[in-house]
C-alpha cells in the first residue's frame, strides 16, 4: 500500500470556524475523516499533518519523504511567501497536488500567485474541502500511471 501525505498549512486548524463564508463549515477533523475514507477506497495509506509553522512542514517533508509516494498539500498563506517550502517540495521529488479551499484567483492580486505551485504537478482551487478529495484521487491516478 502506498503512503500519501496530506499536509494542512497555517490556520487550517481553524476550519469550520474561520471565515465560514469563504472556507466553509467543514472542520478539520471531519475533513480528515473524509480523507481517510477516500484513501481506503483508493487503497492508499494516509499520513495527515497540520502545522502553523513553516519549519515544521519542511522538517516533516525532509524526515518522511522516503516513506511517501505522494503529497496533497494546502500550504495556505505559505503559498504566497515560502520559497523554502517550494524548494523542499521540489527536493523530495514526489508527485504533489496543491489544494486551496477558496478560489485564489478571485482574491487580491498578491494572493493569486502561488510560489509553491511551481513544485507541484497540479493545483486544485476553489472547490472547498472537496478539492482535497479530488487531489487525493489525482495523486492515486498519477501513482497508478507513473513510477515514482
Amino acid at each position: 500500500m502506498q503512503r500519501v501525505a496530506v499536509i494542512h498549512g497555517p490556520n487550517l486548524n481553524l476550519l469550520g470556524l474561520r471565515e465560514p463564508e469563504i472556507y466553509g463549515t467543514t472542520d478539520l477533523a471531519t475533513l480528515n475523516n473524509d480523507l481517510a475514507a477516500k484513501a481506503a477506497e483508493l487503497n492508499l495509506e494516509l499520513d495527515i499533518m497540520q502545522s502553523n509553522h513553516e519549519g515544521e512542514i519542511i522538517d516533516y517533508l525532509h524526515n518522511n519523504f522516503k516513506s511517501l509516494a505522494g503529497i496533497v498539500i494546502n500550504p495556505a498563506g505559505l503559498s504566497l511567501t515560502s520559497v523554502v517550502l517550494r524548494d523542499a517540495l521540489a527536493a523530495v521529488r514526489l508527485p504533489a497536488i496543491e489544494v486551496h479551499i477558496d478560489n485564489i484567483y478571485k482574491k487580491d492580486d498578491f494572493r493569486q500567485k502561488s510560489i509553491t505551485a511551481a513544485a507541484t504537478v497540479g493545483q486544485i482551487t476553489g472547490l472547498g474541502a472537496f478539492g482535497y478529495l479530488l487531489a487525493l484521487e489525482a495523486v492515486a491516478d498519477i501513482l497508478r500511471r507513473e513510477k515514482y
